[in-house]
């Protein structure tokens, strides 16, 4: 039994914050236990039959002790709520210069795909000292991305990105799990987190034969798919004579829609516009875009992603 931790490996940035937590909880949750535990047993003793304790009408004035049993109640409560949605935010707010990662989740894999371009399946290299943003999709049902060596746990849905981060601290391997039963064999869905040095990570990097980055990707598929057609100027042609928005700078800002509701251009919006494009039109444009749903997998949508976002600055000729 010694040879058993009590808990993973301390790995991340914040794994030493959540544990304390944890144990503040359990300190917390132990001492009312007790103290619960103990009155009852006082009692049982005081008044069992036959005792001579006093059992008349219990006194009228107890402003005093229901003061203290609702204010320290409150403040105790209060403390730990600031303190946890304080972690909370630490930990689901990504670092802007985070190294962002694809993960899809499939039955019964971990798929992942580094901004370069390199692929893997059930493993997942990473540097240390340097936050890593996940960003999770799914491509089928329920799925959940679980380190515990880094007290990350982030469920990955069907048809919705959603982001996690870590930053890891010492090099080592580190147990993947799915957290989220997601079919027969979900028992299987288990992979490893390798953090190597900034220098191993390099190395890695150039070791692999990654392929077009994410972003050369995706200008590839956008330009088979004959997007530029309409998201492309016809010559100098002015704003109003465009078919379609143009997406240079598009990423991250505000868009105002027919409807007159205004959304950010995030990965969300990006995917539902090219899968379900008559959803949200775009103010001053006509409703001409095809649906691509069947046509692009999860992989496709991230590239595409990947390009649209890397037009921040217009570093692209068929723009």
């Amino acid at each position: 039994m010694e040879n058993i931790p009590l808990l993973p490996d301390q790995a991340s940035t914040f794994a030493a914050d959540v544990d304390l937590l944890f144990f503040a909880l359990l300190g917390i949750s132990g001492l009312i236990t007790a103290g619960v535990v103990t009155a009852i047993v006082i009692f049982i003793v005081r008044y069992r039959r036959g005792s001579d304790a006093p059992r008349g009408a219990a006194p009228i004035n107890t402003l005093k002790l229901e003061a203290v049993w609702i204010i320290i109640p409150f403040v105790l409560s209060m403390g730990i709520y600031v303190w946890a949605a304080s972690l909370y935010f630490q930990m689901f707010r990504p670092p802007d210069d985070a190294l962002e990662i694809s993960v899809v989740g499939q039955q019964w894999m971990w798929k992942f795909q580094h901004p370069e371009g390199q692929r893997e399946i059930n493993e997942l290299h990473v540097p240390v000292g340097r936050p890593v943003k996940l960003l999770l999709i799914s491509q089928d049902v329920i799925h959940s991305f679980y380190v515990p060596a880094f007290r990350i746990k982030q469920d990955a849905l069907p048809g919705q990105y959603t982001t996690v981060w870590f930053e890891a601290t010492r090099p080592g391997e580190y147990h993947l799990f799915c957290a989220e039963y997601c079919g027969t064999d979900h028992a299987k869905m288990v992979g490893t987190v390798i953090a190597l040095d900034p220098a191993g990570y390099q190395q890695w990097l150039a070791e692999q034969d990654g392929g077009p980055s994410v972003a050369s990707a995706g200008e590839q598929l956008f330009l088979d798919l004959g997007c530029q057609s309409c998201h492309r100027p016809p010559g100098a042609a002015a704003e109003g004579q465009r078919r379609a928005p143009s997406l240079v700078g598009l990423f991250g800002t505000s868009v105002t829609l027919a409807s007159g509701e205004t959304v950010t251009a995030d990965e969300g919006y990006i995917r539902r516009s090219i899968l379900n494009p008559q959803a949200q039109i775009v103010a001053g444009f006509r409703p001409i875009m095809p649906t691509y749903e069947g046509q692009v997998s999860e992989e496709d949508l991230t590239a595409l992603i990947g390009y649209i976002r890397s037009l921040e600055n217009g570093n692209s000729e068929n723009e």
